[in-house]
């Protein structure tokens, strides 16, 4: 047993704890499909929330594709003792999930676009701290690796 950890650090399954920043930066990662399920759930606000955010149609369908990897880790969560192989791997499919937000938000503020909105630049920021607590955090290279999470 590793004892870096307190007991209560583990779930009821023997699975190490995820910590707060995982969920933080997935919904981060997430952030277009939030805001899709968001619009749809205020019908006569929804189109005006989407214009706010993506005002071009185009980067509104590239946020969703570059949100799906984050959609399918909130989803895989659950699956973690049955898929261990699976769950250590789509750690690095979220970083370079992250990594390639970060590259789709540097191009449009190199070309000087003028979709690029406050809110880009913000959440560039934000996009890139959470690229380093991904790499940088040892509990969460802890929570997916299975050998601490044996159960």
């Amino acid at each position: 047993m590793n004892l870096t950890y307190s007991p209560d650090d583990y779930d009821a399954r023997g699975q190490l704890k995820l910590p707060l920043g995982f969920w933080i930066i997935l919904l981060l990662q997430a952030r277009t499909w939030a805001l899709f399920v968001m619009a749809g759930a205020s019908r006569q606000q929804g189109a005006t929330l989407l214009a706010l955010f993506y005002p071009d149609p185009h980067a509104f369908w590239i946020g969703l594709g570059l949100g799906v990897p984050a959609v399918l880790g909130l989803l895989l969560t659950g699956y973690r003792q049955r898929l261990p192989w699976l769950w250590q791997a789509w750690r690095w499919v979220l970083c370079l999930a992250l990594a390639a937000i970060i590259v789709q938000q540097a191009i449009l503020l190199w070309q000087g676009d003028e979709i690029v909105s406050p809110w880009g630049v913000l959440f560039s920021v934000f996009d890139l701290l959470g690229l380093v607590y991904w790499v940088m955090s040892r509990r969460l290279r802890d929570c997916f690796n299975p050998l601490l999470n044996a159960g």
